[in-house]
């Protein structure tokens, strides 16, 4: 019978084969890379890895917890179990840990992506939820399920998300429009160079935050991956589910702990090109029949960087300094004027009168003369 105790600093599982597991909890990152390690033993399994499934969801250690959400999504990829879904959705709205609430919601992206169109409908209440964390959550489990089909319900729900308030989640809906708009056009979707536009102008803006700029240029180097012939699937044409794409893009979503693991991606990425090649591994000229407009498969036009720069003037910034200078040298002005009008010469009237008084002066001035000399005569 499988079984589950806890021991000092490790756990002890039974797989779905019979073999011990053991799980030491003294390292964060170790822990939460066996945990992942043990959904990825169950890729597949279904049923027969309820049981193991139902120990981890039972501990008190979120990282368990988190590992076996990881679990579901692997064990049931691609299957829409309805009871997959329900366990999902109930850790989704009750767990405690914000990592649990988050990976719940993103593992709903595995479990239904082979049923594309009801992802959007089942998340839609999760993707305004009040916790961040969920929301973030919401957009990558559109984002995996919808991966390459450029749903218009998806880009819909996306499209609020990427003006989000709070920085991750709009990381997380940016890279997840950027995987459903993989492969889409304008002539598809006008939608799509408006999101593109977005994404040049949040690389650009030096002000923006740094999450943000991060999910920007991810979804731009998925919008552009493989030279713009390669999409995102995790099913092959025959309907049979790419085991390395699932996988790939399972760990692709652990760069939220580590960044380097976004290369992981790469590994979802299926070629759209048609390359012949003859027996010498030349290219032969042929043709091909295509029942699709030319338009739907046109590259986007590249973007042309602004030559001709147009001058705007700014206006002149004034100190309050400036402005008694000012009005200083305004009065100085005034009283300058002032005074070289009283200087101006009198006119014929003043001239005249000052001219007779002069007379009068004179006048007197002799009579004065006058009168001295008669008295220096008598004396």
């Amino acid at each position: 019978m499988p079984f589950h105790k806890q021991v000092l600093t490790q756990h002890v599982f039974i797989s779905p084969d019979g073999k011990y597991i053991l799980f030491p909890m003294n390292s964060f990152s170790l822990s939460r890379g066996l945990s992942l390690g043990i959904a990825l033993t169950v890729y597949g399994r279904e049923e027969e890895a309820d049981t193991l499934i139902e120990q981890m969801t039972r501990d008190q250690d979120p990282i368990l917890r988190y590992g076996v959400m990881y679990a579901l999504a692997l064990a049931y990829r691609g299957t829409a179990n309805n009871k997959a879904i329900h366990q999902l959705l109930h850790f989704a709205v009750s767990d405690v840990s914000d990592d649990v609430r988050r990976t719940a919601v993103l593992a709903l992206g595995f479990v239904l992506y082979n049923e594309p169109e009801q992802t959007p409908r089942i998340v839609s209440l999760l993707s305004e939820s009040y916790n961040p964390h969920v929301r973030y959550g919401a957009a990558l489990a559109v984002g995996i399920s919808c991966a390459g089909s450029g749903l218009s319900e998806a880009i819909s729900l996306l499209e609020p998300l990427t003006s989000d308030v709070v920085d991750f989640v709009r990381q997380g809906a940016l890279i997840a429009m950027a995987m459903v708009m993989i492969q889409t056009n304008e002539s598809y979707d006008s939608r799509v160079g408006a999101f593109r536009r977005k994404l040049e102008k949040i690389i650009l803006d030096k002000h923006e935050d740094t999450m943000s700029k991060m999910g920007a240029i991810l979804a731009s180097g998925i919008l552009d991956a493989g030279g713009r012939n390669v999409t995102i699937k995790l099913k092959s044409k025959s309907k049979h589910d790419r085991l390395t794409a699932v996988v790939g893009l399972a760990v692709f979503t652990q760069f939220w702990y580590w960044y380097p693991l976004t290369y992981f991606i790469s590994l979802a990425f299926s070629p759209t090109a048609l390359i012949g090649l003859n027996s010498d591994l030349k290219v032969p000229k042929f043709e091909f029949l295509s029942n699709s407009k030319p338009s739907l498969f046109d590259y986007p036009k590249l973007t042309t960087q602004q030559t001709a720069t147009t001058s705007v003037k700014v206006p002149t910034a004034i100190l309050s300094t400036y402005a008694k200078a000012k009005s200083k040298a305004k009065k100085d002005a005034e009283s300058k004027a002032k005074e070289k009008a009283e200087m101006v010469p009198p006119s014929e009237d003043a001239s005249a009168a000052s001219t007779s008084m002069q007379v009068r002066v004179a006048g007197l001035i002799d009579g004065c003369q006058v009168e001295l000399t008669a008295l220096f005569d008598l004396i």
